[in-house]
């Protein structure tokens, strides 16, 4: 299995990938506000990618729920210049994490080699072109809904199915539009649009996405299906978010998203060693 996002390729089996979460903005539920001057942002990034991360996922706008939205152009002003640097400082693929496909291709301009989009629900197909255009890496991310009403009574006749079939059809879109196969990663969005109950039913069957040939990421940092569950809050977190990336690399999960790269590569990096004996 390949994964190319534009000049860079990666070749799986490999050690599970490390997505380390770069939020430029002052509202996202964990980090939100640490982050917004560009300076801190840079630094923050490289020290990402010091500690492990083999990409870094930039993101303008939160998707938290209920979250505000934010236009096109203070999207990009609080991105393009983040990515600009880091396209200099580091050599790992930059990911712009964003559902606007004007901010998109100018993150993809100024340096960005993925695009992580939470909105690949969506039916205009301006993104998916500018995927085809540009042959950076794609981010197809299961969400019901919107950021804004997607935890307003999620449901599903059976969430590992429906997010599956969503995953089928998501791919004979892409690819009808010019989308190599070796462009995509598919996320089954644990936290959007989900219960607890869900996100559990989601993790459980993992392996089951592993069905289309495209690398799966997994997100889960610090999300709130977690501390629903143990009663934790966003600072206490880890420990399960540790506990879910192990169990993900025993199901064949080739990516990780967190805000944590040390510890979960720590985590990861021994849960694999163990493996590789099963």
């Amino acid at each position: 299995m390949f994964f190319r996002a534009g000049p860079f390729e990666f070749t799986f089996p490999r050690p599970t990938l490390l997505m380390g979460i770069l939020n430029v903005t002052p509202d996202s539920f964990s980090d939100g506000g640490l982050f917004v001057d560009r300076d801190a942002a840079i630094q923050h990034g490289m020290r990402l990618v010091e500690q492990g991360a083999d990409i870094l996922d930039v993101g303008g706008e939160s998707t938290r729920p209920r979250a505000a939205m934010v236009s096109a152009e203070e999207e990009i002003a609080r991105v393009v210049p983040v990515i600009e640097v880091l396209r200099k400082k580091v050599f790992v693929p930059i990911s712009i994490d964003t559902m606007k496909p004007s901010v998109a291709r100018a993150a993809v301009d100024a340096g960005a080699s993925i695009i992580n989009d939470v909105a690949a629900n969506r039916e205009n197909d301006e993104m998916w072109r500018l995927v085809a255009e540009t042959g950076v890496g794609y981010v197809a991310v299961h969400m019901q809904g919107t950021p804004q009403n997607m935890q307003e009574k999620p449901h599903y006749e059976n969430v590992v199915a429906d997010v599956n079939q969503f995953f089928g059809e998501r791919l004979s879109r892409l690819t009808g539009l010019g989308v190599k196969n070796e462009q995509i990663v598919l996320d089954p969005g644990i936290g959007f649009g989900k219960t607890v109950e869900h996100s559990l039913q989601l993790l459980r069957e993992l392996r089951v996405f592993k069905q289309w040939g495209c690398p799966v990421l997994l997100g889960v940092s610090r999300k709130s299906f977690m501390g629903h569950l143990l009663g934790s809050s966003v600072n206490e977190r880890l420990p399960a978010a540790l506990a879910c990336a192990c169990w993900a690399a025993q199901c064949g999960v080739e990516m990780i998203r967190t805000h944590d790269v040390a510890e979960t590569k720590q985590a990861l990096r021994m849960a694999e060693a163990l493996l590789r004996g099963v």
